[in-house]
């Protein structure tokens, strides 16, 4: 049985070929181009390789750290072949993957805790209120009983497109209204879920600008208003990220993670770009799984995270 039988079908792997072709073509061309002419895998090659990783926004140390993995490799066998060179950096980069505790998963995640508290955070334009629909989509396929709550209480569009979310996959939906206190309604959200028998509740917060110190600072606020409601909760943050944005989704990890103990990422819009490099760069830097990537704007189009799949799919000619 191959991989993809067990763990994608025919059409999730379609759609994660597809959703990857900008990257992979960028990324896969060049590499054929620089290895015209070539029957062994020299310095100039590897020179030329490490610019096509950095240009693919895999960024500079998580580049270094493949070129030397590489070289180390080709240094055992001075003979090594370039048509082995695919093999050689797929291993590699699913190593790597697999180091930063990105797990290969087979469905979206929910843990042995009721209700299971999912805290959503990222900057405006993300698609981080389409990926809380996506994935309250997801677990009530698996029979779960979900609620949305709106926790960006800044802005009425981001309160009105959840509840339109909520309707459209038939799940719960929590909201204070407008200027509410995004702490309060976190803890609320919490007791209506323990109340209501929720399996699974998803809380947004405000699409702050990771520039924005106060801001920032108040989803500490909010994690900790999490806990007072429900010790050991949130049980998973979610940073959402662009992948279109390529090194700037990179600085707003390093913003995020320092304020609001982030879990896991979600890459969104990796079929709108050939930047999808960043997803290891990301990985890499803060040591934090990919749990799931949107590789289209379909309902069924967020997957779950599998780095061999995502490997694969890089290098399928």
């Amino acid at each position: 049985m191959g991989f993809f039988d067990r763990f994608f079908s025919k059409e999730k792997e379609n759609e994660l070929q597809q959703g990857l072709n900008k990257t992979k073509e960028g990324f896969f061309q060049k590499i054929t181009k620089a290895l015209i002419g070539k029957t062994q895998i020299d310095d100039e090659f590897l020179d030329e390789l490490e610019q096509i990783l950095i240009s693919s926004d895999v960024g500079l140390e998580t580049t270094v750290k493949i070129i030397q993995r590489i070289e180390a490799r080709v240094a055992t066998d001075k003979y090594l072949g370039t048509d082995k060179l695919n093999e050689i950096l797929r291993d590699e980069i699913i190593q790597l993957l697999s180091e930063n505790n990105t797990q290969d998963l087979d469905d979206f995640y929910c843990g042995k805790e009721r209700p299971f508290i999912i805290l959503i955070v990222g900057v405006n334009g993300v698609g981080k209120t389409t990926t809380i629909g996506k994935l309250a989509y997801q677990f009530k396929k698996q029979g779960k009983k979900v609620m949305i709550a709106a926790g960006d209480t800044f802005r009425a569009a981001a309160e009105d497109q959840l509840k339109i979310w909520s309707e459209r996959v038939s799940c719960d939906f929590f909201s204070k209204g407008m200027g509410a206190d995004p702490s309060a309604v976190a803890y609320e959200a919490v007791q209506y879920a323990i109340k209501n028998n929720i399996d699974v509740a998803i809380i947004d917060t405000a699409g702050r600008l990771h520039t924005k110190i106060n801001l920032m600072g108040e989803l500490g606020k909010i994690y900790r208003s999490l806990e007072k409601s429900l010790p050991g909760s949130p049980h998973e943050v979610l940073l959402i990220l662009d992948a279109t944005t390529g090194q700037n989704a990179i600085e707003q990890c390093r913003h995020f993670t320092a304020t609001s103990h982030v879990t896991g990422l979600v890459l969104t819009k990796l079929d709108g770009t050939a930047k999808g490099g960043v997803a290891l760069g990301i990985s890499d830097q803060f040591k934090i799984p990919i749990k799931y990537i949107g590789v289209g704007e379909g309902i069924e189009q967020l997957q779950v995270f599998n780095k061999r799949a995502f490997v694969n799919s890089l290098f399928d000619k």
